[in-house]
Formats: structure tokens, sequence, C-alpha cells
């Protein structure tokens, strides 16, 4: 036996003779939708493919002497701009002298446009006494109590009190820039004169500081990240108070298939409101605590292998096409018996 009927001997797939097939509309019906199905079934799978994977790994944090950056973009619809100030505090409870600002606010008229934007430079508090209004004010304070306010304090209550009854509001915007240990900031009227804040409020219970969080986040935003506190709303109707965001903030690195990698950070949050009442010595204020976790999280995309696409294309195509075979044999066996029996029914 020659090599050639040797490898005829080994064909698996033998061709039957041009005149002995039988073509069929039935058969050409299923090999219709066969060719749909694996058409469809190809595309998906290519699809399935050639898009990437998130691939999620922990660690140890080992990143040290960095920075956490803090982006914030928030509403207040009842406070002026001018009595707005911003602080943060590390987990020493001392205030950070060299913390970098860039804080804008922007001031809203009472449908809620813009009418005027001002650099925010002056908002941080550059000293923090631990009681924060609770205890006691320094010798300024009470000075300016007993000899009375000055022209540029005079000239603030009355600009002030004039937004308040236009119902102007602000809106602050920008990055704080703090060190990367646990701790907090805050948005309230501390930065005010407390005799000052007493004669343009009347008290701590007419401060409102509803608020709306259009975005607060601690790094660049990754595929598929989400922040928490987005498009959050807190809108006071009646008695004012102090509203205290606990956050918990995952350190995390996104390396795109690249090979680039996106340090930044994602979150938890849950929160607080405690009300107020007229005998408090506490003025109302929006809190945000933080603390990061020692865990960092790794998010890696990865696109899947290849001879694991060839696989399960082969896998698909080759099902697809044995039983639309399997159903064309069927088909074929019941119509040649159901011809066959009117046949024989005419013959009777």
């Amino acid at each position: 036996m020659g090599v050639k009927q040797v490898l005829r001997a080994m064909d698996a797939f033998p061709r039957a003779e041009e005149h002995l097939l039988q073509k069929t509309k039935s058969g050409a019906f299923v090999s219709i939708v066969g060719l749909v199905i694996m058409s469809t079934l190809f595309l998906h799978e290519l699809s399935y493919y050639l898009n990437t994977i998130t691939v999620h790994q922990m660690a140890v944090d080992l990143r040290r002497g960095e920075t956490l950056p803090i982006h914030i973009n928030m509403t207040f619809p009842s406070l002026p701009c001018d009595v707005l100030s911003v602080d943060a505090i590390d987990m020493s409870g001392k205030h950070e002298v060299d913390l970098d600002t860039n804080i804008w606010k922007l001031r809203l008229n009472s449908d809620g446009h813009i009418t005027g934007t001002e650099y925010l430079s002056d908002l941080v508090e550059k000293e923090h006494k631990h009681d924060d209004h609770k205890d006691h004010h320094d010798d300024s304070d009470n000075k300016t109590h007993m000899q009375g306010f000055d022209q540029d304090a005079e000239n603030l209550i009355k600009k002030v009190k004039q937004a308040l009854a236009h119902g102007e509001g602000c809106r602050v915007y920008g990055v704080l820039d703090v060190q990367r240990v646990a701790g907090n900031f805050h948005i309230s009227v501390h930065g005010l004169n407390i005799f000052v804040a007493q004669m343009i409020f009347g008290g701590t219970t007419h401060v409102n500081v509803s608020h709306i969080i259009h975005d607060l986040s601690f790094g660049p935003k990754y595929p598929g990240s989400h922040n928490p506190l987005d498009g959050t709303e807190r809108i006071l109707r009646g008695a004012s108070g102090t509203f205290k965001y606990y956050i918990k903030i995952v350190p995390t690195e996104y390396r795109y298939l690249s090979k680039e990698v996106l340090p930044t950070n994602q979150f938890s949050v849950s929160e607080y409101f405690s009300p107020i009442n007229e005998f408090d010595r506490t003025w109302p204020a929006v809190y945000f605590l933080y603390d990061l976790s020692p865990i960092t999280v790794t998010i890696r995309e990865e696109r899947r292998n290849f001879l694991h696409f060839i696989t399960r294309l082969c896998a698909v195509l080759g099902g697809t096409f044995a039983l639309t075979g399997m159903l064309d044999k069927w088909m074929f066996r019941f119509l040649e018996a159901v011809m066959k029996k009117d046949s024989r029914s005419l013959v009777r």
C-alpha cells in the first residue's frame, strides 16, 4: 500500500459523489438557521474576547510621605459665600500649617444661578482651637464685644443680611491636599467672629447648613469607579444641626493594559445628623471625618487568553454545526415518513 493510499485511508471526512447527494428545502432552511446562529455566537465570543476584564488584588499599603487630594464640589443654597470657611485638621488635632489649598467659591442667587466668583484662599483657617467655638473666645473677641464692632464688621453684617434676605447661596469647589493620615475637614461659619455670627444669624438654630454634594472624591476617577456621596442632597426644613460623614478611604491603584498606573482612592461612608437646640453653644457645620485603610487594592486590566478564545470558538461553532446536522436528519426523516404515509393513502 502506497503512501497516498495510507493518507486517503486516514481521511476522516470522505466526500460523496455529487450525484449521490440530495439537497432539500428543509436542509436549506436548517442551514440558514445554523449559519445565523453560528454568526451570532461568533460575534458574541469575539466581543467577549476583546473586552477587558479587571482583576482585584489586595496587599498592605506601603506608601509613606504622600499627600491625600480631596476634591470638593458642594452647594450651600442657604448660606452666602461671605460666611463660609473651610478647615482641615489631622489626627493630632492641629491644623496643617502647610496645607496646600486651591478652593474657589461661587455666589449663587435664589434660583441657583452663578452671580460671582472668588478665590477662597482666606477661607482655610490658619489656626484651629480644639474647642471650636464651644468653651472660650480669645481676647480680641472680648475686646470687640465690649467696644462694639468696627466698620468692616458692620459692613460684613449688613452685606450678609442682605444676601440672606435675597436668598443667596454658595458653591464651594476645588482641591485640598492634606497629609496622608486620619483627620477631618469641615465647612461651616467657624471663620466668623462669634459675636458677628450672633448678630447675623441671631442664634445657632438659624444657621441653615443644607447642602448638595455634587462631587467628593479622594483622587482621580478610573473606569468603573463610584463615589457614594456624589449627588447627595440634604435639605433642612426645620431646626438646624451638624452633619457628620464618616469616611473609610481605601488606597487604590488602577493598572491599564498599557501598563500605565493610576494611583487613587475609593471609599465607603456612613452619615450622622445631630440636631441643635437654642441652648447649644456649638455652631452647625458639615464634617467629613476620614480614616485610611492599611490595605491597598490593585485593580488590573487584563485581556482573555487567545487560546482560550479559540477553544471556546471551536466548541461553540462545532456544537452548532453538529446540532444543525442532527436537526436536518430528523427533519428529513420526518418529512420522508409523512410523504410515504400520504402516498400509501393515495394508492388505497
